[in-house]
């Protein structure tokens, strides 16, 4: 009753606000602001009347999995989070869903290229060739000026902190658009069944011989108790080029041989220029060792079929023993009880390399960037709102605590509540508000030092701090998880190469890209010898990759 008391209440006086402006509109637009938020024309709903009106901003977004998660009578443009921006801002975000996943949101973002579809006035952007053809095609703004006038200085200290982030948006001095959020994302850790080391009597590996005795025992020594030879040591995906930088990834076990240079990716070498991971000699002696363990079935045999959330669900059934991931995975995958009840998570760091210094993963910054149709013409009002998304994260203005109580936190006889399940009225799947914002994701700080605040004992203050404390109490592992993260921040690498593809790219990658997982799916399940990997190189360069290389130079030193 009082979820549903808070949302009527936010809903009436959004509808109060909405009423008081429509006179107001239809006098000076000859519309009501329900006919402009409908409009065809691209911009009709952005241009605000007079004082007291609602600006109607048009987004774009790409359906996601939690987009549909709302109250009765509610949706993606109607519910407490739109109808609170309307309330307190002023400001009606009204989104386009733009297909049923990422592919099919790029083939809209291209009609409206084209003329065919119209160009919402804010939509985010996940590619850099696309980035580029939007810059191309004269259609997206310029807010270089904007961001120096309307920017707040606080979300200014956190884009000085990533400015690579602006790499693929700048052409001829112009930035044309900014960042989703940027932030360092949690690194990953290896996630292991404790209960398998307890039961053989193992500690979990610390580099990759001591990896491949666990696996093997994992496989060979019968470590869930069963009798039966159903279990194997590590779950992984190959689908993304052995590098998924979230779930399910291999990435660490080819660091330990190649150190920096991980498959996937663009890193300076010594002589100050960059070079791409994959060709990397290292490489060549991890897929060789894998080669031995997926001949011996003691990782997955269908990892290059498979993408990193299915194969997520390796761990899961209660098949494999260490998967690596972010912290977060060890909540999702805490379902491997309903399959052996006595299971037991925890999470370790990584393996290091053999000469004990660390490996390393690939850094996410930011998830997509934001870009502005050109007529839009309202920078001021857009970044009012950026800010006050941004007071979640600093948890200050209307979001101490979280944006919405009753849907993102409660509070319970005097105590900040996360757990919805925990809620008053308990809540099992509830509506998530930051996900009918203008971004995929709710704005942060630092998704990791919060976790290490609490676990050194630190008294939680900020609201983040607070979640950390909650987590600590209800999924101790996972919030175990994000402090060591942390700890091992460091061993977070972003791909140094971040622009445009470039010419040769443009021609070749495609074809380069699928050569490179072929040949290291081959080695791996023994249908090639090792010594396919020099002719990978060899060809690689051959083909493409010795000039998109020197390209890819060119662009860094006219960067660095």
């Amino acid at each position: 009753m009082k979820r549903r008391k808070a949302a009527l209440c936010l809903l009436m006086s959004s509808v109060m606000l909405l009423g008081g402006c429509g006179g107001q509109m239809s006098d000076s637009q000859g519309q009501d602001s329900n006919t402009a938020s409908t409009n065809s024309d691209a911009n009709a709903g952005s241009d605000a009347s007079v004082d007291g009106s609602v600006l109607t901003i048009k987004i774009a977004k790409q359906l996601d999995e939690n987009t549909g998660r709302y109250g009765s009578g509610e949706d993606i443009n109607n519910n407490p989070m739109v109808n609170m921006a309307v309330e307190k801002l002023g400001i009606r975000m009204e989104t386009t869903l733009l297909g049923g996943d990422a592919g099919n949101y790029d083939t809209k973002l291209r009609l409206a290229l084209t003329g065919s579809e119209d160009l919402p006035d804010v939509f985010p952007v996940y590619g850099t060739q696309m980035i580029a053809d939007m810059i191309e095609s004269g259609r997206v703004k310029d807010i270089t000026n904007d961001i120096e006038q309307y920017m707040p200085d606080r979300i200014k200290e956190i884009y000085k902190n990533f400015p690579e982030t602006y790499y693929p948006l700048t052409k001829d001095g112009k930035i044309y658009g900014i960042a989703c959020c940027p932030v360092l994302t949690e690194g990953e850790v290896m996630i292991i069944r404790q209960d398998w080391l307890d039961n053989l009597g193992l500690k979990a590996p610390t580099n990759m011989d001591e990896f491949e005795a666990v696996i093997k025992a994992f496989t060979e020594d019968d470590p869930d108790g069963n009798g039966q030879k159903d279990t194997y040591g590590f779950a992984y995906s190959g689908s993304d080029l052995y590098n998924t930088g979230w779930v399910s990834d291999p990435v660490p076990l080819f660091s330990s041989n190649s150190g920096k240079f991980i498959p996937g990716a663009w890193r300076e070498d010594e002589n100050g220029n960059l070079m791409y991971g994959s060709i990397h000699e290292g490489n060549r002696k991890t897929l060789e060792r894998m080669a031995q363990w997926h001949a011996n079935g003691w990782i997955f045999q269908e990892a290059a079929a498979t993408g990193a959330w299915d194969a997520m669900g390796q761990f899961t059934e209660g098949k494999a023993g260490i998967l690596i991931g972010r912290p977060w995975v060890i909540n999702s995958v805490k379902d491997v009880t309903t399959v052996a009840p006595d299971a037991v998570i925890t999470a370790y760091p990584n393996i290091c390399q053999d000469n004990g210094e660390p490996t390393y993963q690939s850094a996410e910054v930011n998830d997509g960037w934001l870009m502005f149709n050109a007529d839009f013409e309202h920078m001021d009002k857009f970044f009012e709102y950026y800010d006050w998304l941004y007071d979640g994260a600093f948890g200050t203005g209307d979001f101490q605590y979280g944006y919405l109580q009753d849907y993102d936190y409660d509070i319970v006889n005097d105590e900040v509540v996360f757990d919805s399940t925990k809620f008053d009225p308990p809540v099992t799947d509830p509506y998530m508000p930051g996900k009918a914002t203008v971004l995929k994701n709710s704005p942060s700080l630092d998704k990791m030092q919060p976790y290490a605040n609490v676990a050194s004992g630190k008294e939680p203050e900020t609201s983040a701090e607070i979640r950390a404390a909650a987590d600590f109490e209800n999924a101790p592992s996972m919030a175990a998880g994000y402090a060591l993260a942390y700890e091992h921040r460091d061993e977070q690498l972003p791909n140094m190469f971040n622009a445009e593809p470039t010419a040769t790219m443009r021609r070749s990658w495609e074809q380069l890209q699928t050569m490179e997982k072929q040949v290291y799916t081959n080695i791996i399940y023994g249908n090639e010898p090792i010594e396919a990997f020099d002719q990978f190189v060899e060809d690689w360069k051959a083909q493409g990759g010795e000039q998109i290389t020197q390209e890819v130079n060119e662009w860094y030193q006219s960067v660095k």
